[in-house]
């Protein structure tokens, strides 16, 4: 699941079924997505590399994965909620679209590579998805003549969630942080870590993989 959808639906309020939504990725900001759509009484399942907490599962009723092409395969809403690594370059591609269930809807909020362009095109105009919504775009910024201009049945607001006042609060905040640790000798928090000694570490460790 992604932020900007939060549980109501892409592109309406309603489903075609009652299978739900799923998350790809079930981190910091798809955790809470997920909790957004339970008072709704909403099927939640989720996929990552990392299965939650078994009293988190029941809190919020989830249901997990073990891959992603078991879990597109269910639901009617699919939301991504993904870094972008070698892992999800061009994770939903063609055969991966395929898989989903006729008819769903795709909601990209993450990083644009993750969805090849050329593909969530195809399926659109194939009825495959009934919509595509992301803030993201592949590349960045896009090109006048960017097939997502002018595909059918999508929504491609700017991205601009991290322009809020409290999400630059944090960020300023975060980054005092850091640096004071940096230049005491303090260790930094796991959650502000990507890289340490050449490795991945902390909060990168948890979300990122490399290619050997």
């Amino acid at each position: 699941m992604h932020p900007n959808e939060g549980g109501g639906g892409v592109c309406r309020l309603t489903y075609p079924s009652s299978d739900g939504q799923i998350t790809v990725a079930a981190g910091r900001i798809g955790l809470a997505v997920l909790k957004r759509p339970k008072p709704f009484d909403v099927k939640l399942h989720y996929f990552d590399q990392h299965r939650l907490p078994e009293s988190i599962e029941k809190e919020l009723g989830l249901i997990f994965h073990p891959s992603v092409e078991d879990m597109v395969k269910v639901c009617d809403v699919v939301t991504i909620n993904a870094p972008l690594h070698p892992g999800t370059l061009d994770l939903f591609n063609d055969e991966l679209i395929a898989k989903m269930k006729r008819g769903a809807y795709l909601v990209n909020t993450a990083r644009g590579k993750i969805c090849n362009p050329d593909a969530v095109v195809r399926a659109l105009e194939s009825g495959q998805l009934a919509g595509y919504a992301g803030d993201v775009w592949s590349p960045q910024p896009a090109s006048k003549g960017h097939p997502w201009r002018t595909m059918p049945h999508h929504g491609m607001p700017p991205h601009i969630s991290s322009t809020s006042l409290s999400a630059q609060s944090r960020y300023a905040t975060g980054t005092r942080e850091i640096l004071e640790c940096w230049f005491e000798g303090r260790p930094i928090r796991d959650e502000y870590l990507i890289v340490d000694g050449g490795k991945l570490a902390g909060a990168g460790a948890h979300s990122y993989t490399v290619n050997k």
